[in-house]
């Protein structure tokens, strides 16, 4: 009799097994997880909308633009430089794949893993710097008039540094661990040298000195529209002089918060962007946004909705 109750609930066991593999066969490839559908339907509308998009390369990894709008991307071994009406001035081949940019005055940053290259507007190479450590995996940098700062997701570290190349200060190192389980470690460093930094395992950006002291922080995990849902988030941000914009993988959406980390508005959450592949978001004014995804290749360009300009 024992014998045959546990072959009975054995079977009750594969019936549903195998019901949930014809589930999941049968269900549609596009269709959202729940928990996006439900964010979707009774999260706020998008408040911006795509203007263009432009296809870039394959492999296309990294963006930043310059405070005139002049535009840059890069990726698997390559550099574009674009006008503000996105007419592709030039393009260089990369000595590697490039995985974060950032621009100031004159001077490109363009990141590979482990090294930093500088170029000119000319698209002239003029300067490389690093290796600072062992299994280097540079995710971001940003610059301002006296400092660049790089993130090594790598080693979980920010490094500091002067514009000679000359490391000033570390934060993450020894005492203090960050908690960066993915390669997506995004920085901001303000021209008053104030870095921002998103510390994706605790779902939250921090506010520090330079010297790495910590000042403020915002961000809680969920899915409610000013939470970071999913692993390492959020996975890109930038910041402008009304607060941040930020883009987020698992539910891939981009979104606008306030000063203190308040949520604003949706940039763009009802999309068909690759849930795992977050875009890299720039501006050079808060009033144009760009989004570089590596999914596809392109560049879009976002403009808020008509109705609310």
């Amino acid at each position: 009799m024992k014998k045959k109750f546990i072959a009975f609930i054995s079977l009750l066991v594969i019936l549903a097994f195998v019901g949930y593999i014809i589930y999941n066969t049968a269900r549609p490839a596009g269709e959202k997880p729940d928990v996006t559908a439900a964010v979707e339907k009774n999260g706020p509308e998008d408040q911006w909308r795509i203007a263009q998009e432009i296809f870039v390369s394959a492999g296309l990894k990294a963006l930043a633009v310059s405070e005139n709008g002049t535009l840059f991307t890069g990726g698997e071994s390559f550099v574009k430089c674009y006008s503000s009406d996105l007419k592709e001035m030039w393009s260089i081949e990369a000595p590697a794949r490039i995985t974060a940019l950032a621009a100031y005055n004159d001077t490109l940053y363009a990141a590979t893993e482990e090294l930093v290259f500088l170029i000119n507007k000319e698209g002239k190479t003029i300067g490389e710097w690093g290796p600072w450590e062992a299994g280097c995996l540079f995710t971001s940098i940003t610059a301002n008039s006296n400092h660049v700062a790089v993130a090594d997701a790598g080693n979980k570290i920010v490094f500091i540094l002067k514009k000679s190349g000359e490391v000033s200060s570390m934060i993450g190192h020894f005492a203090e661990q960050l908690l960066i389980p993915s390669p997506y470690f995004d920085v901001y460093l303000t021209p008053g040298n104030v870095l921002y930094m998103a510390h994706t395992g605790s779902f939250r950006i921090e506010k520090r000195s330079i010297e790495g002291k910590m000042l403020s922080s915002f961000g809680e995990p969920g899915t409610e529209p000013g939470a970071f849902c999913g692993c390492c988030n959020p996975a890109h941000f930038t910041a402008t002089p009304l607060g941040f914009i930020t883009a987020e993988k698992g539910i891939n959406r981009i979104k606008i918060l306030g000063p203190e980390g308040e949520f604003v508005e949706y940039v763009s959450s009802d999309n068909d962007f690759k849930a795992s592949v977050p875009l890299d978001v720039a501006t050079a004014d808060g009033v144009t946004i760009y989004g570089a995804n590596s999914a596809d290749g392109k560049l879009y360009v976002f403009i808020r909705n008509q109705s609310n300009e």
